[in-house]
This record gives structure tokens, C-alpha cells and sequence, in this order.
């Protein structure tokens, strides 16, 4: 499976949540709301997730190997990095994007 396209969405502020980010494998199939957070350890991405009755977060997408999940943190986070200098990523007020549905 080939990842064909991140887009990357920075959030503003000081909190952990650094930007969300959509990426599409293979041309054919998308996974949004994928988060870029800053955690005690450095950065890393956590998957779509839902909350339960009971209050738990379950993901809705996630990687099944260990392989394919180092390779697709590696990917969004250098695209992360490369989103920096990116104006895309940047609102019309030259603040960063906050998504609809955060």
C-alpha cells in the first residue's frame, strides 16, 4: 500500500495538538483526522478515534503491524516538518488552520 498524498493542517496555539493531517493510500482510499501531538518523548501521530458510551477513545483506523505504523509516522511527520514553511497550511490571516471539526 502506497501513501499518495498528505495534507497537512497545523493548529495554533500552545496546547499539545500540533495539526491534523489527511492521508490517501493509493489513490483510492483517504483517512482523515489523523493528529500530529507533542508528547513528553517528542512528537508523534495518534489515529481517528471515536469516544464510547463508557467514555473510552477507540480508533476508527489503525495500523494492524508495527512495520506499516513506523512507516506511516515517519511519512507524516516529515511531511509535518516540510509544512512549516508550507503558506497552504496557513489560513488567509497568516494564522494556522484550525479544522472545522476540532
Amino acid at each position: 500500500m502506497e501513501i499518495t498524498d498528505i495534507r497537512v493542517r497545523r493548529v495554533g496555539g500552545d496546547g499539545k495538538l500540533k495539526a491534523y493531517v489527511t492521508v490517501t493510500f493509493d489513490g483510492c482510499f483517504v483517512v482523515h483526522n489523523i493528529k500530529v501531538i507533542h508528547g513528553r518523548s517528542g512528537v508523534f501521530i495518534a489515529m481517528p478515534s471515536r469516544r464510547t458510551k463508557t467514555g473510552e477513545y477507540k480508533d476508527v483506523a489503525h495500523p494492524i503491524n508495527s512495520d506499516f505504523r513506523t512507516n506511516l509516522q515517519e511519512t507524516i511527520l516529515r511531511a509535518y516538518e516540510d509544512s512549516r514553511d508550507d503558506p497552504a497550511s496557513l489560513d488567509e490571516d497568516g494564522d494556522e488552520q484550525v479544522p472545522p471539526d476540532a
